[in-house]
């Protein structure tokens, strides 16, 4: 963390020669001279900063654009405040080229926030109604691709999000296509964490060998990872019955899924029996005959278990950790990631209900948005890579912060929820149950094949 204090005292500097740089530039005898009046004064410094910017990285930024929004309200709709709040260096930054911006192109911006639980029906009847509820409006890829794009409800942004410094290309070049056009961007750069909580305190009482070794020695996979399992469930006071598991999660199904490069569908297609999906489901099954078993409990019992300080892994995403840490004081939890199944060339971070920012077609200056959003995030971060500043506050330990970093780069996304979600439901329970593999995928691809084409029929 001290070298952070050390880049936030260069950032200053830096910002202060920059300032300085830029009121010599007032001075410059090259100023057009068709400029006459005191109210260009101001757009003639931003545009001096914003060339000096340009000329001074090596990525591409939109050209400076002029125009002017008429005190146009800009509104911003999520299903949280997505106001820039925070006051690390590249939040503060950001805020200050809002402010210029809207000094510049003379409009002001509104941050809506609707509740989560009716968040997609109210925005899908307002689109349908022609009456966005407004202008960058945060969407779910499952609503979004394909049905959004379909009905032309929202604007295709491609031609406009090429800045890689801003934008997670990622989202509009892959994730968010449809028909070769990409329908939503995102300036989050850092992806979220998936992967394994681990109880380090527990791993040692066992006789473990440590966890971090397997990543260490690259050999961190299926087959270790059933075998660290297996060895975790142990009857340690001789009674005759485990008390101490390996894991507390029965399904690992998205997981094997995401870790092998593989999917149920793609695009318009059920792929059940794709070699890289069959090894997945039958990978899952193998590990719920190890996993801890279920007392009939909720979706929130594989966190019970794992917090009664008695079983070794717990399977989840990075916003758990400190609830964990915070009601586990006697342990001390560790992070890896989700095995390489045998498909993969490296670690995997997944989604499956991903979202982004989409411009409703109603909306008629996109591209102007896309600028504004753009300059607002184009910042010259302190930090050495996407995410550093929340990975460095969540985590103590080196060895989970660079575990984290190894997942967070390569994001997969399982699309399965896009459609009747009872059709995947089923499927997972069936698996569960030990239904052959074969009679599995013979027996649901029909469902999972009707639950798609009704979607791109729509």
């Amino acid at each position: 963390m001290g070298g952070i204090l050390v880049k936030k005292l260069i950032i200053s500097i830096f910002l202060l020669l920059l300032f300085t740089l830029v009121a010599c530039s007032n001075n410059d005898d090259t100023a057009s001279e068709d400029v006459e009046t005191d109210d260009t004064e101001t757009t003639e410094e931003i545009s001096a900063g914003e060339k000096e910017t340009e000329e001074a990285v090596d990525y591409y930024q939109t050209p400076e654009m002029d125009f002017d929004l008429g005190g146009q309200t800009i509104k911003v709709v999520a299903w949280w405040d997505m106001e820039i709040t925070g006051e690390d260096p590249d939040s503060i930054q950001a805020r200050e080229n809002l402010e210029a911006l809207k000094e510049k192109h003379n409009f002001d911006i509104e941050y809506i926030t609707i509740d989560f639980g009716e968040y997609q029906e109210r925005i899908t009847a307002s689109l349908l109604a022609n009456e966005p509820v407004g202008d960058l409006v945060r969407v779910g890829k499952k609503y979004t691709i394909p049905s959004f794009a379909q009905q032309d409800l929202v604007w295709a942004v491609d031609e406009w999000v090429k800045n890689e410094n801003v934008f997670n290309l990622q989202f509009t070049e892959e994730i968010f296509q449809y028909e070769g056009q990409g329908y939503a961007f995102t300036d989050a750069k850092a992806n979220i964490v998936q992967g394994i909580f681990y109880n380090r305190t527990l791993m040692d009482e066992l006789g473990l060998d440590p966890i971090q070794n397997y990543i260490d020695e690259d050999n961190w996979n299926w087959d270790t990872f059933a075998e660290v399992v297996a060895s975790a469930n142990q009857d340690t006071n001789n009674d005759g019955q485990i008390d101490t598991w390996g894991l507390a999660n029965p399904s690992v199904l998205e997981r094997a899924l995401a870790s092998n490069d593989a999917a149920l569908t793609a695009g318009s297609e059920q792929t059940l029996d794709d070699p890289a999906t069959v090894e997945a489901l039958e990978f899952t099954a193998s590990i719920f005959e190890l996993a801890r078993p279920t007392e009939g409990g909720d979706w929130t019992e594989p966190e019970q278990f794992f917090r009664e300080g008695n079983t070794l892994f717990l399977t989840g995403a990075d916003f758990l950790y400190n609830g964990l840490v915070n009601d586990m004081p006697n342990y001390d939890i560790g992070f890896v990631p989700f095995p390489i199944g045998p498909n993969a060339d490296g670690y995997r971070t997944y989604e499956a209900d991903i979202q982004a920012i989409a411009i409703p077609k109603s909306v008629e200056n996109p591209e102007q948005l896309l600028y504004i959003w753009e300059k607002i995030f184009d910042v010259q971060s302190i930090y050495d890579y996407p995410g550093q500043a929340q990975l460095e506050s969540m985590f103590a330990n080196e060895d989970d912060i660079e575990n984290a970093r190894l997942v967070m780069e390569n994001l997969n996304v399982l699309d399965h929820f896009t459609f009747n979600n009872d059709v995947y439901w089923n499927f997972e329970a069936e698996l569960l149950e030990g239904t052959a593999i074969s009679t599995l995928i013979e027996s649901h691809a029909p469902a999972f094949q009707a639950a798609i084409d009704e979607v791109y029929a729509e």
